[in-house]
């Protein structure tokens, strides 16, 4: 076997196709707190920055309406994705830090969104779970900066 000769190290896009976009637009804008890239007035794509990313690829979450094509040669689609149990999406994650989930707690509970809270001891990580418009589980993860790998572990 021949050596692959590359390395992945970031991730650049997250792309969803979107079943209700003006919604989903304004979920990941006025909930979760993304900025647009651009103006996203009826756009059919729109692009949120996430974070720095990796050697000048901004990490971004796009949001595409379902009945457009995409990059990649991503086919367009008649009737919306399904989501939830039904798509092959199981959620999204995005980072923060630790001392912050207590204010998406907060946040979360002043707008009366449903959400749950799990720990995931293994790792020291923290994630607050809600869903956006179209049902995708969206997590908010930290990483508790108290936690110590166990004794033998990679």
């Amino acid at each position: 076997m021949s050596e692959r000769g590359f390395t992945v190290r970031a991730i650049g896009e997250i792309a969803i196709r979107c079943i209700d976009h003006g919604a989903m637009v304004a979920f990941y804008r006025d909930v979760i707190g993304l900025k647009p890239m651009r103006d996203p007035q009826d756009a059919p794509i729109v692009f949120f920055r996430i974070a720095d990313g990796f050697e000048g690829h901004t990490a971004v979450l796009a949001l595409f309406r379902h009945d457009i094509e995409g990059a990649g040669r991503t086919r367009a689609g008649d009737r919306p994705p399904a989501t939830g149990p039904g798509s092959s999406l199981h959620h999204i994650a995005l980072s923060l830090p630790w001392e912050e989930q207590d204010a998406v707690i907060a946040w979360y509970e002043s707008l009366g969104l449903e959400y749950h809270v799990e720990t995931f001891d293994w790792v020291g990580w923290r994630g607050v779970f809600t869903f956006d418009p179209d049902g995708n589980t969206v997590e908010l993860v930290a990483k508790d900066p108290r936690w110590v790998a166990p004794i033998g572990a990679a």
